[in-house]
């Protein structure tokens, strides 16, 4: 359990932009930002003002330390029965380039991992027309399997709120007049199989505009958050993701913010968080689903209480916000320019001030550079994922799907900003090594 500093930092002066200054006072005291100032941050020129309130936040959260994992991705399948305009990953079965990993490479992968000290094995894939369900409860048992005989507490973060309602279809569980039993039945099948959270991926931008033009075919946001909603009522944490600069606007960014905090708002009142009260541990069963009427709840304001799972089975909530920045090349939009720098860093500083009942924020250094995460540990960002390894998603700059960086390398980017590293497990709990041996600090 971490208990935030009782005192606000004194306010810097000089501010370029008057129009920051009841916006400064909101973060110095902890209130929530209205849609209207997430505007006024989007669109003021003062982009060093609204790093600098990031920053803030950032580090009133995390003071003085930056978090690293090591970690390592495995693309199970690139197949997919969609054809997103925004996605160069996606092949069609006979499609040059397409792939499908059996559970011999699976096997393969999982030692590879436990070999280099990782703490996580982070799986996502195409919506796969023809693998059966049990090919997914298998790989994660096989997993959990080879780790177990390894004496490697390893955790898995697998299948992204897409995922899970193909899961459901192809098992025949999904149906329109009551889909959230179909996506619980899934996500208990999965978490006895092995699954130890929900990585973020597919949420892209909320709204039927974007998602009609861009995506259509995917799931819309009800049903991304009703997985979300229904894996942290069985105890599963999970992240959350954003995809921008395509051909969403910055309105339908901040409204996709707020229906991240107001679901989370919701997670952390089921946890028994008041908004007022410290942090509670809950310790009874957890509820069916249910719109819950809760509160306001922030963790940025001065004095509060972040919510820290002391084990692999207690949790329940959002982790962290990670902003992607959309790249056109290879894609149906490739037209388009994409985000660009500047962009890249005032989202996620908006991110960071808008999501205030978030403990973390992550600068994913394959999406965003290794550089440019560098500066994002300066705006509101206190994560920059892990070393990788294979990523077939998205490839910056003509990399290949082979994207690793070394610990070392972690480590410097973020002593370089000013931070001290901290290696962490999924779930941002501390790790201690003696070599290859790994082990939670709290141990």
């Amino acid at each position: 359990m971490t208990t935030l500093a009782n005192t606000a930092p004194t306010p810097s002066l000089g501010l370029q932009d008057p129009n920051l200054d009841a916006i400064r006072q909101k973060v110095l005291t902890g209130e929530r930002l209205t849609l209207e100032d997430g505007n006024t941050l989007y669109t003021t020129k003062d982009i060093w003002t609204v790093c600098e309130l990031a920053n803030l936040i950032r580090d009133r959260l995390h003071p003085g330390i930056a978090y690293y994992n090591i970690n390592r991705h495995l693309n199970y399948s690139n197949i997919c029965a969609l054809s997103c305009k925004f996605c160069e990953f996606f092949r069609k079965k006979d499609q040059d380039g397409a792939y499908t990993h059996d559970l011999e490479s699976i096997k393969a992968e999982t030692l590879a991992a436990i070999d280099s000290g990782a703490t996580e094995i982070h799986i996502v894939g195409g919506l796969h027309p023809y693998l059966p369900f049990d090919y997914y409860t298998d790989m994660l048992r096989t997993i959990r399997s080879i780790a177990d005989s390894a004496g490697s507490n390893l955790h898995i973060k697998a299948f992204t709120a897409v995922e899970i309602v193909h899961f459901a279809k192809i098992a025949k569980r999904y149906k329109s007049t009551d889909r959230k039993a179909g996506i619980r039945w899934v996500l208990e099948q999965l978490k006895d199989a092995g699954l130890g959270s929900l990585p973020g991926g597919g949420a892209e931008v909320f709204d039927d505009r974007v998602h009609d033009e861009a995506f259509k075919g995917k799931i819309r946001s009800d049903a991304w958050l009703d997985v979300h909603t229904i894996a942290h009522e069985l105890g599963l944490n999970s992240n959350c993701t954003i995809l921008y600069g395509h051909i969403e606007q910055r309105a339908e960014r901040l409204i996709h913010m707020d229906m991240l905090r107001r679901a989370q708002d919701q997670a952390l009142f089921r946890l028994g968080y008041s908004g007022d009260d410290n942090w509670q541990q809950y310790s009874g069963t957890y509820p069916a689903t249910a719109d819950i009427d809760a509160p306001a709840i922030t963790l940025t304001r001065p004095g509060a209480t972040l919510p820290t799972p002391s084990n692999n089975t207690q949790g329940g909530y959002f982790q962290t916000i990670i902003p992607l920045p959309f790249f056109p090349d290879g894609s149906e939009l490739e037209h388009l320019y994409g985000p660009s720098g500047l962009e890249n860093l005032r989202t996620l500083a908006i991110a960071r001030l808008m999501l205030d009942n978030f403990p973390h924020a992550k600068s994913f250094w394959i999406m965003q550079t290794l550089p440019m995460s560098q500066l994002m540990l300066k705006a509101g960002a206190d994560d920059i994922d892990g070393t990788v390894v294979w990523y077939d998603i998205t490839k910056v700059g003509g990399q290949s799907t082979h994207q690793e960086t070394t610990t070392l390398d972690l480590q410097r980017a973020i002593r370089e900003a000013g931070y001290e590293p901290v290696e962490r497990d999924t779930l941002y709990r501390r790790i201690k090594r003696d070599e290859k041996e790994w082990h939670l600090a709290e141990d």
